[in-house]
């Protein structure tokens, strides 16, 4: 066979040795400049296991601090001769309530940082409809007393104590000494509260936190 007169051309094959690797190792690809931030990271690790980052960092806030709401610590309360525990968030500078004042009130009672009954739910007899009715009382009275008063028709529609949610009986004897535009935030026990039934959230046998804001006060001699 006549040979064509160009140069042959053999392939080779050339094997790398095995005992080199066919990628770079990881460490090669990390920059020189990270280094550092990992050691750091390893180092923070290790303390915080082993206890040295816990005595350092601040405590997580309390559900009530986060919801925005004043925190009154144990021993700012002030005892009041019945008992009761109470602190004012707010001097007013009104008129004060006194025993036999006829008061409005705004109340909120507070389990937990949850508010499971509160005088700005009432609801209107004609619906569901819920307003912020003040609740009306004579202060020192018998708990529930005015909560047998005829209906009355306000702006907002047909209302009556009836359909206002329970105040605790604390409230009718805690309110005295305020002023109006004042607020005041009680521990309430439970056989001052809602006993062993419980109301809403609240269960049985639970102590509370009440909050009253005092919107208006007439004395005995003004009714």
């Amino acid at each position: 066979m006549a040979s064509s007169g160009l140069p042959s051309r053999t392939f080779h094959r050339h094997r790398l040795p095995s005992s080199a690797p066919s990628h770079p190792s990881r460490e090669a690809c990390v920059p020189c400049c990270l280094t550092g931030a990992v050691s750091r990271r390893r180092a923070a690790l290790q303390l915080l296991s082993a206890g040295f980052l816990t005595a350092v960092s601040p405590p997580p806030p309390s559900l009530a601090a986060r919801r925005g709401r004043i925190v009154v610590p144990p021993e700012d309360y002030v005892t009041a001769p019945d008992g009761l525990k109470y602190y004012d968030l707010v001097e007013g500078k009104g008129p004060t309530a006194e025993k036999g004042s006829t008061v409005q009130v705004h109340f909120d009672c507070i389990y937990r940082g949850i508010t499971a009954v509160s005088s700005r739910e009432s609801k209107l007899l004609a619906g569901n409809r819920s307003i912020a009715q003040p609740y009306e009382f004579i202060v020192g009275s018998l708990p529930g007393k005015e909560r047998k008063r005829d209906f009355a028709d306000n702006a907002n529609g047909l209302y009556s104590a009836q359909a206002a949610p329970k105040p605790p009986a604390a409230m009718y004897t805690i309110t005295e000494g305020m002023k109006v535009g004042g607020k005041r935030r009680v521990i309430v026990p439970p056989e001052l509260g809602y006993g062993k039934k419980g109301m809403s959230e609240i269960p049985p046998d639970a102590p509370f936190e009440l909050d009253i804001e005092l919107l208006e006060a007439a004395s005995p001699a003004e009714k």
